[in-house]
C-alpha cells in the first residue's frame, strides 16, 4: 500500500450511550457501522461534510455485528447513498438486518427470563421499530477469510471474531493493521459496567486471536469502554493501547469464569437480589452496577456461563 489511508470516527448520541462509526476513507469510501435511525442524517452527514466529503460517495457499508446500535442506521444509510453502497454483514447475524422482530426474539430467549419485565416485549418492540431504520437484504454475506476491495490498492480483511453475537467480525485495512472490532472487545464494559458477550468460550477465543494473529496497529471500538480502573478507553487505540485492552478483556474474563464455575455448578440459584438468579458471582466479582439497565449485559453475559456450566462444571 502506498499510504495510509485516513480513518474518522463519526459520532452519534443516543442516552447513555455514544454511538462510533467510521469513514475509511478510500478511493470507494466505506462506512463501518451505521448507529441507529437517525444516526445517518444527523451525525454522519454533517461530519462527512466537515470533512469535504459527502455521504453519497459512501460505496461500503460494513457492519461489525448485528446490534441495533450498530445497524440501525443501515437501511438509512444505504438510501442515503443513492441505494448505490453494499451492505456486508456475517451470515450468523443477517437475521438481525432482515427483521426487526429478530431483535425482540432475542431478548425473550435470554434476558427477558432474568428480567421479568411484563412489558419488556412491547418495550423492545417499540424500541426495535424506532431505532431499526429499515429492515434489508445484505448486499454481501460474509463468513470470514473474505477480502474486501475498496478501490485502487486498498483491501479490507475479514475477520470471524464470535462472542459478543455469533456474526461478530473484525475488519482490517489490510497494510496498515487499523482494525475494526465493534463490539467484540469488551474491556470492563460501557455505560453499565459489565462486559457483555453471549458466547463466553468464543469471545476468549477471539480475544486470543486478535492479540496473537490479528495484532493491531490501529484498534477501533465501537464505544468508549472502561478500564479496571474505571476510566474508559477512547474508540481509537493505538498499538500499546490496543494489547492493554486486550489484555484487560481476557483477565476480567478469566476471572468471571472462575466465578461462574463456582458458583453455577449445578444450576443458578433464585434470591431475593435483583442479581437474582446469579447474586453469588455478582458478590464475588463486587459488580454492583444495575443489572435491569438495557442492554443488560450482566444477564446475557451469565447466562452464556450458566449454560456452560449448568450440567458439567466444564467448558463443552
Amino acid at each position: 500500500m502506498a499510504h495510509d489511508v485516513n480513518i474518522h470516527p463519526l459520532v452519534s448520541p443516543w442516552g447513555r450511550f455514544g454511538l462510533y462509526s467510521f469513514f475509511v476513507d478510500a478511493p470507494e469510501p466505506a462506512v463501518v457501522d451505521t448507529g441507529i435511525t437517525s444516526s445517518p442524517a444527523e451525525g454522519m452527514v454533517p461530519a462527512l461534510e466537515a470533512l469535504g466529503r459527502s455521504v453519497e460517495e459512501v460505496r461500503w457499508i460494513l457492519l461489525t455485528h448485528g446490534h441495533i446500535d450498530h445497524l440501525g442506521g443501515a437501511y438509512a444509510l444505504w438510501e442515503l447513498t443513492g441505494q448505490r453502497a453494499k451492505v456486508v454483514i456475517h451470515e450468523a447475524d443477517a437475521h438481525l438486518l432482515r427483521s426487526r422482530r429478530a431483535h425482540v426474539d432475542r431478548y425473550m430467549e435470554v434476558r427477558h427470563r432474568y428480567l421479568r419485565d411484563p412489558d419488556g416485549e412491547a418495550a423492545q418492540t417499540r424500541a426495535a421499530d424506532e431505532v431499526i431504520s429499515g429492515e434489508m437484504e445484505p448486499s454481501v454475506l460474509l463468513k470470514g477469510g473474505e477480502t474486501l476491495s475498496l478501490g485502487g490498492d486498498v483491501t479490507v480483511s475479514v475477520h470471524s471474531v464470535p462472542g459478543h453475537t455469533a456474526g461478530s467480525v473484525a475488519y482490517v485495512v489490510d497494510g496498515q493493521d487499523s482494525v475494526f472490532v465493534g463490539d467484540a472487545v469488551q474491556v470492563h464494559g460501557a455505560a453499565n459496567g459489565f462486559p457483555g458477550y453471549e458466547d463466553p468460550a468464543a469471545y476468549r477465543s477471539s480475544l486470543l486471536y486478535l492479540r496473537d494473529e490479528v495484532r493491531p496497529r490501529h484498534l477501533y471500538l465501537g464505544h468508549p469502554y472502561r478500564g479496571a480502573d474505571g476510566v474508559p478507553y477512547g474508540v481509537e487505540l493505538d498499538r500499546e493501547q490496543a494489547r492493554k485492552a486486550l489484555r484487560e478483556s481476557l483477565d476480567l474474563e478469566a476471572r468471571i469464569d472462575a466465578a461462574a464455575r463456582r458458583h453455577l455448578v449445578g444450576g443458578p440459584q433464585e434470591t431475593d437480589s435483583v442479581y437474582s438468579p446469579l447474586a453469588r458471582v455478582a458478590e464475588e466479582l463486587g459488580y454492583e452496577g444495575d443489572p435491569t439497565l438495557e442492554p443488560s449485559p450482566f444477564f446475557t453475559t451469565l447466562h452464556g456461563y450458566a449454560r456452560e456450566y449448568a450440567a458439567s462444571g466444564r467448558r463443552t
